[in-house]
């Protein structure tokens, strides 16, 4: 099949789902394939209307397999930047969009669309991880500041010309990429970012750790896919499970690691693992977590009412005659995952479009031309950081992405399935 018959082949597949599902007519699915089977003869691709974008969008949200945080997903506020043309306006664009998703901590789930990919030009991307990310530094003598999953991005943005002040909690800058032009990176300002100091409310010494976290963890790292049309940028965000921050980001050995640090506070024996210790003191991390971020008014859920409201999201999505696929691996939590349903269930891990995919870091091969001046000049290379509760590349071979991505649902009876390598938290909390 030919590039463009393959294009109409996934929109014809998205527009009849959206337009059935919109409870429009087939008469008016047919006229708008024309409309689409013309604009692709014509330029080769087509454009969206907003109110495609706005069900695909929230389609894809549904269909992420490895998200347990799905129930809301047709309440997704979906916000129409197509048309920014310089990074700038897109840098005010994202700026608009942690405002109105923070919302004074009541979180919005929010998802922000920029320039596709069109004619052969690669559209707006986003360099980071996730819009809000806090920076990680090695020290000479190669202890750790800040995130380790930040160590490799936080390079890419000295080398870009920021300066970060070198503490644990670094808000790092934006970095934007417009039709593969040379980068640009913003500051994020302080303002825009609404951080919850991590308490605990009963454990002595703790408060002293100087502990924070952001609100709005919005990914920005991932392709959109709707109707076969590739929207690099497109982040989006809904709000945390407690297990991302409590169990991953401040808990694993490869982030914050403080579990040995909450067990002394606790005076427990870490001599030998069968205290107990590490679950003991994971047990108040999350704790102190959950109960900072109630205090603060800012929106969270725990493992046990996330699983709960999965379970109610697989009932509707019977009840609306669609099957539910996921990613167990993804889905039960990094704590308890035992005490809630889907630890006992499987789960049909297909792929189903709309949906997102990752692809290549846009500054890998910056990074490598890093590493290898690095390396030439005496120092050892970089090893790649631990990514944690974030979205681990690593898990799944490109080769394998872009075949998913490359094909259309229609020519793949089967629907690819990712490989369950990775094990870790909601891209959409």
């Amino acid at each position: 099949m030919s590039e463009r018959s393959i294009l109409f082949a996934e929109a014809e597949f998205f527009i009849k789902q959206c337009y059935a599902e919109l409870n429009l007519t087939e008469e008016a699915a047919e006229l708008r394939l024309k409309e689409i089977a013309g604009e692709i003869e014509q330029s080769g691709t087509y454009s969206h209307t907003y109110e495609e974008l706005q069900h695909g969008a929230r389609m894809a949200w549904r269909n992420s397999n490895r998200c347990i945080g799905r129930l809301p997903w047709d309440g997704l506020h979906v916000v129409d930047k197509r048309d920014a043309s310089s990074e700038e306006e897109i840098a005010a664009s994202l700026l608009e969009h942690l405002d109105y998703a923070a919302n004074r901590g009541r979180i919005r789930p929010t998802i922000t669309i920029l320039r596709p990919e069109q004619g052969g030009r690669p559209g707006a991307r986003v360099w980071n991880e996730q819009l809000i990310r806090y920076a990680g530094y090695t020290r000479e003598d190669g202890s750790r500041i800040g995130d380790p999953a930040s160590l490799e991005f936080t390079a890419i943005c000295e080398q870009l010309g920021w300066q970060g002040a070198g503490t644990d909690f670094d808000v790092l800058p934006l970095v934007i990429q417009l039709d593969g032009q040379a980068p640009k990176w913003f500051e994020l300002p302080r303002e825009h970012v609404l951080e919850v100091d991590i308490r605990h409310s009963e454990l002595p010494g703790f408060n002293e750790l100087g502990l924070k976290w952001y609100a709005v963890p919005a990914v920005s790292n991932m392709r959109l896919e709707i109707g076969g049309i590739r929207y690099g940028g497109a982040p989006f965000n809904g709000w945390y499970m407690g297990t991302e921050i409590g169990a991953r980001n401040l808990a694993d050995e490869g982030r914050y690691n403080l579990l040995p640090v909450v067990a002394d506070l606790m005076g427990i024996d870490r001599s030998r693992r069968s205290t107990l210790w590490q679950d003991r003191a994971l047990v108040e991390l999350n704790v102190a977590v959950l109960e900072s971020y109630r205090a603060a008014g800012v929106s969270m859920v725990d493992h046990h009412t996330a699983a709960a409201q999965f379970e109610r999201f697989e009932k509707r999505e019977r009840e609306a005659g669609r099957d539910v696929t996921g990613n167990w691996a993804w889905l039960i939590p990094p704590m308890a995952p035992a005490t809630t349903h889907v630890f006992h269930k499987r789960y049909d891990n297909t792929i189903v479009k709309p949906n997102f995919f990752y692809g290549k870091k846009p500054y890998a091969d910056l990074l490598k031309e890093t590493k290898a001046e690095r390396t030439e000049a005496g120092a050892l290379p970089g090893g790649c950081p631990v990514t944690g509760a974030g979205l681990p590349i690593a898990a799944f071979p490109e080769e394998h992405l872009s075949n998913v991505a490359e094909h259309p649902q229609t020519a793949l009876p089967e629907r690819e399935s990712y490989t369950a390598q990775a094990r870790s938290g909601c891209p959409f909390h």
